[in-house]
């Protein structure tokens, strides 16, 4: 256990307890409910229903789908590059889909695929690359990429 992490459980723990009133020490739930979770990116269909998104907690990013958590990774620039390829996917059936995303997420793909000396369209390229040549590792087919940006 390292002691950053003991020290985000400790704030955490004072937290939630000057925010209850409780005086005691906390419980393992308390502590696990009090970990802060932020939203980062949403994809949603025409009717605004969410079919997946990313959200950080404890400096790692999540990816959800379908109500599920289907992966997490430290790595901002692939749960982006997941994420919009779901999107191209859903829109390659015929359906509308709108992903939105936080400038946090975006900077952070963008400064990790900089810091491996590329764009995060040539890291993005890369890992469908990648996913091509292992399509197990995808479970899908690649997306065309025809179809314009996502904002």
């Amino acid at each position: 256990m390292s002691i950053k992490s003991k020290a985000k459980r400790d704030a955490n723990r004072k937290k939630s307890n000057s925010g209850s009133g409780n005086s005691g020490s906390g419980n393992g739930a308390s502590e696990e409910a009090s970990t802060e979770v932020e939203a980062h990116a949403d994809l949603r269909d025409v009717d605004g229903s969410l079919l997946g998104g990313i959200v950080r907690r404890d400096e790692e990013w999540l990816l959800g789908m379908d109500g599920k958590m289907v992966g997490s990774s430290d790595s901002a620039a692939t749960m982006l590059a997941l994420i919009r390829r779901a999107a191209t996917m859903h829109e390659r059936t015929g359906r509308q889909a709108t992903l939105k995303f936080s400038d946090a997420l975006r900077n952070a793909a963008n400064e990790e695929a900089s810091l491996l000396g590329m764009s995060f369209e040539q890291f993005e390229d890369n890992l469908e690359q990648n996913m091509q040549v292992n399509p197990a590792a995808a479970g899908t087919p690649s997306p065309d990429r025809s179809g314009g940006t996502l904002h």
